[in-house]
């Protein structure tokens, strides 16, 4: 009989056992059930914080397009403005220049390239004649004072100096001097003189201007400038990178400046440097002392003529027997010592 129970006890022993297991997952699964529970609460929490990101994202993105959108709105309404701009600009320069045609008349020159424009035109007045270059300058560089033989202190004529640079229009340039030192000849040009940006005085260093000597020339840019300066500093505040020295000042912002008294009335031969309003430069080279030809003219007469052409800055350059005008290697004037003086420096304009 005890080996009966004994044998039924272990039959049964893996059944209770299974019991008692399930009955203590059963207290755990129970323990389980409120993290889960919370856990769905964080899980459904989520999910609707990533649905409001989604949203967000959304609307981020489409504000992004609609600003693309009205930036490409706002940038082709700019570029047709610039368009229109830039025709009415092109349409104000053809005016502008077909006035200035009319009142020069035919050129008897031309060249164009992609430095420079240049027209000739003769100038004939009653009582004195002479050239006039009207200058566009697509490339500013091609616009050089030429000191003589590139040496301070030695001289050559416009001719010379056009044909050793390669130029294609040549005028004398600033005001010049001799001087006898060690039995040699040196002929200095007067005042300052500015060379690529850099004043060209020889190693003599700035020389304040006296009796009403200006200084005159192009910027970087083109523009023709100058002015009476006392100062380096003044000199420095033109921001030349070509420029030479004489006197006096005809016209600046396009009103005629007050002339020295030893400057008003007598008819010369005269060479001038200055710029219209457009900013094409004009030089201009009149012939004197010659009464079969050309008696000259006065400044004051020259003033009127300037205003004439609607030029607003121009400088009287140094005259009389230096007044020379080449073009393509041809002297168009007449010299009136009968032949081209040799100069300090002379103004060349590059093909």
């Amino acid at each position: 009989m005890r080996l009966i129970n004994l044998f039924f006890i272990f039959l049964i022993a893996p059944f209770i056992g299974i019991g008692i297991a399930l009955s203590d997952f059963d207290e755990k699964s129970q323990a389980l059930a409120i993290p889960i529970k919370e856990m769905d609460k964080v899980v459904a929490k989520a999910e609707n914080n990533f649905t409001e990101l989604q949203k967000n994202v959304a609307f981020v993105k489409e504000y992004i397009e609609e600003q693309e959108r009205e930036y490409k709105k706002q940038e082709e309404i700019l570029r047709q403005l610039a368009s229109e701009s830039q025709q009415k600009k092109n349409l104000s320069d053809q005016i502008y220049e077909e006035r200035i045609l009319a009142m020069l008349g035919p050129p008897i020159r031309t060249h164009r390239s992609n430095r420079t424009e240049i027209k000739v035109f003769k100038l004939d007045e009653l009582g004195y004649r002479g050239y006039i270059a009207k200058v566009k300058l697509f490339d500013p560089t091609a616009f050089k004072v030429a000191i003589a033989k590139d040496k301070f202190g030695e001289s050559e004529t416009p001719s010379e100096a056009i044909k050793r640079t390669g130029g294609i229009l040549a005028i004398n340039g600033g005001g010049f001097y001799k001087l006898m030192q060690n039995g040699k000849q040196y002929t200095l040009p007067i005042a300052n003189t500015v060379v690529n940006g850099e004043l060209s005085n020889g190693g003599n260093g700035f020389q304040p201007s006296y009796d009403d000597i200006f200084i005159a020339g192009i910027q970087r840019n083109g523009n023709v400038t100058g002015g009476i300066v006392n100062t380096k500093e003044e000199l420095n505040q033109l921001n030349l990178w070509q420029g030479v020295s004489f006197v006096p000042i005809l016209m600046q912002d396009g009103k005629p400046m007050s002339l020295p008294e030893k400057w008003q009335h007598e008819k010369q031969p005269r060479t001038i440097l200055g710029e219209y309003a457009n900013g094409d430069l004009i030089m201009i080279v009149v012939d004197g002392r010659q009464n079969d030809w050309s008696s000259g003219v006065t400044l004051e007469r020259l003033q009127i003529k300037l205003l004439e052409l609607g030029v607003k800055e121009g400088y009287n350059l140094d005259g009389g027997g230096s007044s020379v005008f080449i073009y393509n290697g041809e002297v168009l004037n007449r010299p009136s010592d009968g032949r081209q003086r040799k100069m300090a420096t002379n103004i060349v304009v590059m093909p």
